[in-house]
């Protein structure tokens, strides 16, 4: 009973920590796209992209410990860490790890941002787009592998549909500035930069 508990809690956790990963991109493209309304002004999406990101770590580490803990399936600390080593699905396996990987390195260098350059900092956080699609690919084949594939492909879909929207939306049209605030202070930020190149 208890191995089946933590086979299910592992299973829950994982798609919970995608669909969260999901939301911290989605508010992340926002946020880099300056968006913000009166009802959610950009501070607001900033904050919420960090207490989501938080969030979703938390979830992510439930679904790792109980992953190993579970012993269903040959896994290792190491083999969250080192890359395609896992004696179960090492491909599948291997692309989450990955992922977990730059998720330290984004995590780690944000905490540290103070410290470093923001050049480095954007470098290693555009990781995300990287390590997003990354954690979809191993849900996508660790659940296949069940044959229970139904339920993982709406997850699947929905997210890639949330993700795909606001990259529309805040990407490709990243003059749709709502937020008058931010767009003031990208305005005067463009002019100091321009002056200084002068």
């Amino acid at each position: 009973m208890t191995g089946s508990v933590l086979w299910y809690s592992s299973r829950a956790t994982g798609a919970v920590s995608l669909v969260l990963f999901t939301a911290v991109m989605v508010f992340g493209i926002a946020t880099t796209g300056r968006a913000g309304s009166r009802v959610l002004p950009r501070a607001a999406v900033l904050r919420l992209h960090r207490t989501l990101s938080l969030l979703a770590v938390t979830f992510l580490t439930v679904h790792i410990v109980t992953a190993i803990v579970d012993g269903y399936v040959d896994l290792s600390f190491w083999d969250v860490v080192v890359p395609f080593r896992s004696g179960f699905d090492p491909l599948w396996v291997g692309l989450a790890t990955v992922a977990f990987d730059l998720m330290l390195a984004i995590g780690l260098t944000s905490v540290l941002r103070r410290f470093i350059s923001p050049g480095w900092w954007r470098a290693v956080h555009l990781t995300s787009y990287a390590m997003w699609p990354l954690a979809l690919a191993h849900g996508w084949g660790v659940a296949g592998g069940d044959g229970r594939t139904t339920w993982m492909l709406l997850v699947d879909v929905a997210c890639v549909g949330a993700v795909l929207i606001a990259l529309v939306l805040w990407r490709l049209r990243g003059d749709l500035h709502h937020d008058p605030a931010a767009r003031r202070a990208g305005a005067a930020r463009h002019r100091n930069e321009s002056d200084m190149l002068r």
